[in-house]
């Protein structure tokens, strides 16, 4: 079955804009864990986007974001790891795509002694304006939580947290 130009050249274009969503999300966890607050401030859409990460107040203005996680990560002796994976992303329109994440997140706080271990699974929604893929909503919720804290006496202390399987 022959394939026409145009078809030929729509997969191409979906597949590159997918390739630009993974790239995004990419640049988004990296800025993250390397604090780099310019390069995530510019991985958001620059008005009307909405991120509601659990146990944070709903941003609707990516300043706003960018001042809380000045605040909270930019602290020194804290270190971020954000490892997404399981990427499923969807193709709404030319200019709008889903996409859903798994996150392995690690955070080091050297004040607690700790180290605490996410599980997080990512629902977000990209435009494209601009001639580019931006992040315009993302919504986290936390599935299990590990954190490990080193007492005064080197003891570790281990905190668990998630659902429990359900009874079969």
């Amino acid at each position: 079955m022959p394939i026409s130009l145009e078809e030929l050249a729509a997969r191409i274009t979906a597949l590159e804009d997918v390739n630009a969503i993974r790239q995004l999300k990419a640049r988004y966890l990296r800025a993250c864990d390397l604090k780099l607050v310019d390069e995530l401030r510019d991985t958001f859409l620059p008005q009307g986007i909405r991120l509601d990460y659990q146990n944070f107040p709903i941003f609707t203005d990516r300043d706003d974001f960018i001042a809380i996680f000045e605040k909270m990560a930019m602290a020194g002796g804290v270190y971020d790891i954000h490892h997404a994976t399981n990427a499923d992303i969807e193709l709404i329109s030319p200019s709008e795509a889903r996409g859903r994440w798994s996150l392995n997140f690690r955070t080091i706080i050297l004040a607690t002694r700790s180290v605490t271990r996410l599980a997080v699974e990512y629902q977000d929604v990209y435009r494209k304006q601009d001639g580019r893929w931006w992040i315009a909503e993302s919504v986290s919720r936390i599935t299990s939580i590990l954190t490990e804290e080193i007492g005064e006496d080197d003891t570790p202390r281990y905190v668990a947290w998630g659902e429990a399987p359900a009874a079969q």
